[in-house]
């Protein structure tokens, strides 16, 4: 499945009134439910807070849009509509408007709440989701260097450091990758590096620049 890298944002204006349009990458529908909540406590001075959602893959999706205010079907709906055509999944957005004092009318609202959403696609970088492992290794200081560049070889994600009288290391890493990195901590430690395994997690991949 492909999915957000990132957050990201973009502005773009129709008529008088500025559009601000905010992207979340979500996992979970109450992931997605807080993001939009804490879009309308920031910009409490808007005049609606659009939102719409893609939480999951295949044949467990839910999807979610509002008007928030705007008139039926002219706001929330064109925006999943750009949302769906992206292809991708676990994505939240939240277009937040200040009304200019011209009225739009339905074409006009229709138009800016899409031209929103592309806006703020083209500025997404794109990643899919892999299996991983959360794992961990203590690293004598001697080694460090050899073994932080044998786990950023492996892919890794969500790196955590911690310098005590050695370095707890914990990492996200591709599954795919686990057999191989265990090989080459062993032999960076002499095989006095054990590799330990947390759990699964999954990971974002990237594949745009």
């Amino acid at each position: 499945m492909l999915v957000p890298l990132e957050a990201a944002r973009a502005e773009t204006r129709a008529g008088n009134s500025r559009f601000l349009a905010i992207l979340e990458p979500v996992e979970r529908v109450e992931d997605a439910r807080a993001f939009i909540a804490l879009c309308r406590a920031q910009f409490p001075d808007a005049s609606h807070h659009v939102p719409a959602f893609i939480v999951g893959g295949g044949k467990s999706v839910t999807e979610f849009c509002s008007d928030d205010g705007e008139p039926s079907g002219t706001a929330g709906r064109p925006l999943l509509a750009v949302l769906k055509g992206s292809g991708l999944g676990n994505i939240a957005v939240v277009v937040v408007r200040w009304f200019g004092g011209t009225l739009l009318g339905t074409g006009g609202l229709v138009k800016a709440y899409s031209e929103a959403g592309k806006a703020l696609l083209q500025q997404v970088r794109t990643a899919e989701l892999v299996a991983g492992m959360r794992v961990s290794c203590r690293l004598p200081y001697h080694v460090y260097e050899k073994a932080k560049a044998a786990f950023i070889n492996s892919g890794w994600d969500n790196l955590r450091e911690h310098f005590e009288e050695e370095v707890l290391v914990e990492a996200d890493v591709p599954q795919t990758s686990c057999a191989e990195l265990e090989h080459r901590l062993s032999d960076i430690g002499s095989g006095k590096l054990a590799l330990h395994f947390i759990g699964p997690v999954t990971m974002r991949r990237p594949l745009s620049g």
